[in-house]
């Protein structure tokens, strides 16, 4: 047996021989991957696309692979004959469970007929004006692709990431004046000293808010607005709407929203102390904000069959988080209905 293996490989070695100097550089690896194990049929294959396939470098590694995979599974053919009936049945079994278990991870909460989890929360009760509202949520689409989108890209190209996160963080640092309001307002006095102490250290410390020394030193961002103000204080959200050019919201919300912005300081420096500067100010924290959403779009669009409910889901589910400080009624029924 050892010696007509011998003879085998001596004959293979001479036919490879004889395909000639052009393509031996191109079998060179194959000749060293080529044992005895691989059956004479496979050897024989391989001569036979040598000689109808022009050599490629391109070629090797799939060629390779295929003749690792042929040694494999002669390998595996002459040990299958020691393995019982009763083993390979369990082994498709658990194969079987595994599979099942893969595709219900994979397809779960994702496919839209799919059934979501018992916790999994159901807003469509809320969005009473859902044909309006996709409407509108269209028109902010497209207005996205063709004006922020290129924007917020062509701005992140033209800014460093030291200077972008600066901007960002003096943009964060203002906002911690109305976030200390709204902590005031809701009697989380804890809370409020820590914005308000966070505002001081970046203001001064942090260059006028271009570093975040605060964060680093234990003193936590909290994001209030007065639409959780509202909230705390029983004010249910209301029907999802959503709004032309600012996104998704909800009648509580979007109350809140003016409040917010006759509060924002970048609003209030604009439009008093420099009108002149305050379409620049106000774009600019605009776009910084688009930009910071480019890395989360891939996601998005492979995390949802249908964007719109998506997205709409996800905004409920974080307001109801907010406002309830992270501990959100278990079932929709528990707030107040619309």
């Amino acid at each position: 047996m050892r010696r007509k293996a011998d003879e085998q490989e001596q004959t293979y070695q001479k036919k490879l021989q004889e395909l000639g100097e052009k393509k031996s550089v191109f079998f060179l690896e194959i000749r060293h991957i080529m044992t005895k194990n691989i059956p004479c049929q496979l050897q024989d294959f391989t001569l036979t696309m040598a000689r109808s396939v022009k050599p490629s470098p391109l070629l090797l590694p799939l060629l390779l692979g295929f003749l690792l995979n042929g040694g494999a599974i002669a390998k595996d053919t002459a040990a299958d004959g020691s393995v019982s009936a009763e083993n390979n049945a369990s082994a498709a079994k658990t194969a079987s469970v595994d599979d099942s278990r893969q595709t219900e991870a994979i397809e779960g909460p994702v496919f839209k007929n799919a059934a979501p989890p018992a916790t999994y929360p159901t807003y469509s009760k809320k969005d009473p004006w859902e044909s309006v509202n996709r409407k509108i949520f269209s028109f902010n689409e497209s207005v996205d692709d063709y004006l922020m989108r290129p924007i917020a890209k062509g701005y992140r190209w033209i800014m460093p990431d030291p200077l972008e996160t600066a901007v960002g963080n003096v943009f964060s640092n203002l906002g911690d004046i109305p976030i200390t309001l709204n902590n005031l307002l809701q009697l989380k006095f804890g809370n409020a000293l820590t914005s308000s102490t966070r505002f001081v250290v970046n203001s001064t410390l942090g260059l006028a808010g271009i570093v975040d020394l605060a964060s680093g030193i234990g003193f936590e961002k909290h994001d209030e607005d007065f639409g959780q103000t509202l909230g705390y204080y029983g004010v249910a959200s209301g029907p999802y709407v959503v709004l032309p050019f600012l996104g998704p919201s909800s009648t509580r919300d979007a109350g809140g929203r003016v409040i917010d912005t006759v509060t924002d300081p970048v609003f209030v420096g604009s439009f008093f102390v420099a009108p002149f500067i305050g379409p620049i100010v106000g774009s600019t924290k605009v776009t910084d904000t688009r930009a910071g959403l480019l890395k989360s779009e891939k996601t998005l669009e492979e995390a949802s069959l249908d964007k719109y409910e998506f997205i709409r889901d996800a905004y409920l589910q974080r307001r109801q988080n907010l406002v309830h400080d992270g501990n959100p009624p278990k079932n929709m029924e528990d707030e107040e209905e619309i």
